[in-house]
């Protein structure tokens, strides 16, 4: 059973390197090319220093809204070499107010509200924790497929490390992190078993998160099992997409992924 490499740093609490997965053809991902993370914006000096010189992150890949940015910066990777890719997987509401960023709700509090009352009137009951969850994450793909293939664009070309990272690092990180590792031909369960071991930091990252002013309200009554991930929460998505699309290849095709995106993803995950 492969066990979560976790990087322990101050100012994260849920940061690993999917380094030592192995592929169904008998590959590894290497290390130092792949880290998933919570919000990078509370890193100290030494833990800047630490990701930068020995682990070698050359990219940030940034999936949170315009809202949260605005409302709890950018952190102090921004103001080294790093190259930043943001692409919110949630339909911004910019467009629509002029309210400013800063000022707005966070996006997914709307989108909670919608999805359960839809599920409800499709399948009369009121959504599971895992129904609710992996129709949460299919929602980035239908949504936002834009951001989606940008941020795994993103990964494939990073000369050094990428870090790809939300708030949490489990939902918007957990299913692009899924699908990078399945590009590359990670089997099912693996991807299933590495997104459900942030579970393990659940507690610790609500603590952190219900400090921020971006978060504090939203999560201010949620428990750690409502926010936790679970096996079958990627697994429903991953069986979806295999139903709905071929699998996760197939939806990435439809979307224009070629098969040169596909070994340039080889060649940086697998060397």
């Amino acid at each position: 059973m492969h066990q979560p490499h976790w990087i322990d740093l101050p100012g994260v609490v849920n940061m690993r390197d999917l380094g030592g997965l192995r592929t169904e053809s008998g590959d590894v991902v290497r290390f130092r090319r792949l880290l998933r993370s919570d919000n990078l914006q509370d890193l100290p000096a030494a833990s800047v220093s630490l990701l930068l010189e020995d682990f070698g992150v050359s990219d940030v890949i940034d999936l949170r809204t315009h809202v949260e940015v605005a409302k709890e910066g950018d952190g102090p990777l921004r103001a080294t070499a790093v190259r930043h890719h943001h692409h919110s997987l949630y339909r911004e509401d910019s467009d629509e107010s002029g309210i400013p960023a800063a000022e707005r709700a966070l996006p997914w509090e709307k989108d909670e509200a919608e999805a359960a009352v839809l599920h409800e009137r499709r399948n009369g009951h009121h959504p599971s924790h895992e129904e609710f969850w992996s129709e949460h994450y299919l929602s980035y793909l239908a949504k936002r497929p834009d951001s989606v293939l940008a941020a795994l664009h993103a990964i494939a070309a990073s000369d050094g490390a990428a870090i790809v990272h939300c708030a949490a690092g489990k939902d918007r990180t957990g299913t692009i992190v899924g699908l990078a590792l399945k590009v590359v031909g990670v089997p099912d369960e693996v991807v299933i078993t590495d997104f459900a071991a942030s579970a393990e930091k659940v507690g610790a990252i609500l603590d952190r998160l219900r400090s921020k002013p971006a978060y504090a309200e939203n999560l201010k009554h949620k428990t750690v099992a409502q926010q936790s991930p679970t096996t079958d929460t990627m697994r429903r998505l991953l069986t979806a997409l295999e139903t709905r699309h071929g699998g996760v290849h197939g939806w990435l095709a439809e979307q224009g992924w070629s098969a040169a995106d596909t070994e340039r993803m080889r060649r940086k995950l697998l060397g």
